[in-house]
């Protein structure tokens, strides 16, 4: 057999051997046990456990959100975390997946250039109710899910057209959702492979645009997840190299089989994550930082009357940000002008600073319009290790100001300590639970390891709101 046309390999000619970190990977995950994870590791897991629950709770109460239960949820078993209802479980984790990224105030991980965990903890909640499920499993599961996911975005170079949800957090959801339930090594590279081809090719001109259905990609990641363990589980396979194709030649791009198992089980991807405190895309977070370091420079509340000129310099993703006029809440929060304005008028990027009545403020257009926004190539070559800004104030009175953040607070350089996560956790999901739930949620996620199910978390998290 003879195939002529350029680019097209035949059957025959194609390499059907497993790579070898795939069956590294696998072997690694089913003898983990919950004793071999190192301290930070579940620590931190059990903070990304917590952050993840309120910021599904608190998306949850978006309208868009409400409409979407209504006309979703139905009988089952799984929690529809902050709405008081069950649902099934595929439909329970494309519901809460697409609530904890409403806010834009979900963890990430800056090597990985994503979100791992929101794409793993709405699928291990809803198959953890499907079965009895102890804390140690489930955290072990959350590690697991997160690091495979994680590895394969610091593996591979996504497409710059590509929107990093709803891509390699499928086979994070899917491998911890196989884990939890005590797949043996086989299964687990199954899942791993069938997983790849059930990602999402998604669009970064909707976090733009403010396109909602950005929001969705997380969601249906969970969904598909959980579809992919319960394929392998039965039976299914996929390729013989299915990330290695998906994320070196279709949705991503040389991707390198090394850093799948560099360092695999004494650097843990979780223990390196960041927290948010800013309601905003990310990339937002260094110039919002700075402007933080510059009103207390200027020794008290600056209003956007007070501004003359708005300078900031950065890297390229965040210099690409700069609409000044988004048209609703999550182009906002994708707006690097807007959130700057928005954040000297509130005090801070809270999640009010970005609704619609400040966006229609028109103290917050003016200034937003007068933001210069430029890329700076040094502050672009220091990614992705650092996410750098420079912003320069100067007021009417004459007064100029200027500071840099090299890295974002929060992140792994500047962490924020465990009982600012706290906080946060309970000023955004206490005003849907109430703060004796959401003090008890709390207690339960800290004591993870000791409880012989989840049975009692989940019945916190399905209990009709107050």
């Amino acid at each position: 057999m003879t195939i002529v046309t350029p680019g097209i390999v035949p059957a025959s000619a194609l390499d059907l051997a497993r790579p070898a970190w795939l069956d590294a990977f696998a072997r690694f995950a089913a003898g983990l046990r919950f004793e071999d994870l190192p301290g930070d590791a579940v620590a931190r897991a059990k903070l990304v456990l917590l952050d993840s629950l309120g910021a599904i709770a608190a998306g949850m109460a978006e309208p868009e959100m409400a409409a979407l239960v209504g006309r979703l949820a139905g009988e089952g078993d799984a929690a529809v975390i902050g709405a008081g209802r069950r649902a099934p479980a595929t439909v329970a984790a494309f519901l809460n997946g697409t609530a904890g990224t409403m806010l834009e105030l979900d963890e990430g991980n800056q090597y990985a250039r994503g979100h791992p965990g929101i794409h793993v903890v709405p699928a291990l909640l809803a198959q953890a109710v499907r079965g009895k499920v102890d804390g140690r499993r489930a955290l072990l599961a959350l590690c697991l899910g997160y690091e495979i996911g994680a590895r394969i975005g610091i593996a591979s170079k996504l497409r710059v057209t590509l929107h990093p949800h709803g891509t390699w957090g499928t086979v994070g959801a899917a491998l911890a959702v196989a884990a939890l339930q005590g797949a043996p090594a086989e299964t687990l590279a199954q899942t791993i492979n069938v997983a790849s081809s059930l990602g999402l090719g998604t669009s970064r001109r909707t976090m733009l645009e403010g396109g909602t259905v950005r929001n969705a990609y997380a969601g249906v990641s969970n969904q598909l997840g959980l579809i992919a363990a319960d394929l392998a589980l039965s039976g299914f396979s996929g390729e013989a190299d299915g990330v290695g194709t998906v994320y070196g030649s279709i949705l991503a791009t040389d991707f390198q089989p090394e850093a799948m198992t560099e360092g695999l089980g004494e650097r843990w991807e979780i223990a390196r994550n960041y927290f948010k405190r800013h309601a905003a895309c990310r990339y937002t977070h260094a110039a919002l930082d700075a402007l933080s370091d510059i009103v207390a420079q200027a020794g008290g509340p600056v209003t956007p009357d007070d501004v003359a000129a708005f300078e900031v310099d950065t890297y390229v993703w965040a210099a690409q940000l700069d609409h000044p006029r988004p048209g609703n809440m999550l182009a906002a929060k994708f707006s690097l002008p807007f959130a700057l304005a928005t954040s000297l008028a509130h005090g801070g990027a809270t999640i009010e600073a970005f609704r619609d009545a400040a966006r229609g403020d028109p103290t917050i257009q003016a200034l937003a319009a007068r933001v210069m926004v430029r890329e700076d190539p040094d502050l672009t070559a220091r990614l992705p290790g650092l996410r750098p800004a420079r912003v320069r104030l100067t007021l009417r009175d004459g007064r100029t100001f200027a500071a840099e953040a090299l890295t974002n607070r929060g992140d792994t350089e500047d962490p924020y300590p465990p009982e600012e996560i706290a906080r946060k956790f309970h000023e955004i999901a206490d005003p849907v639970w109430g703060s004796q739930r959401g003090q008890a949620i709390r207690a339960m996620v800290g004591g993870l390891e000791s409880l012989d199910d989840l049975s009692a978390l989940d019945a916190l998290l399905a209990e009709p709101l107050r």
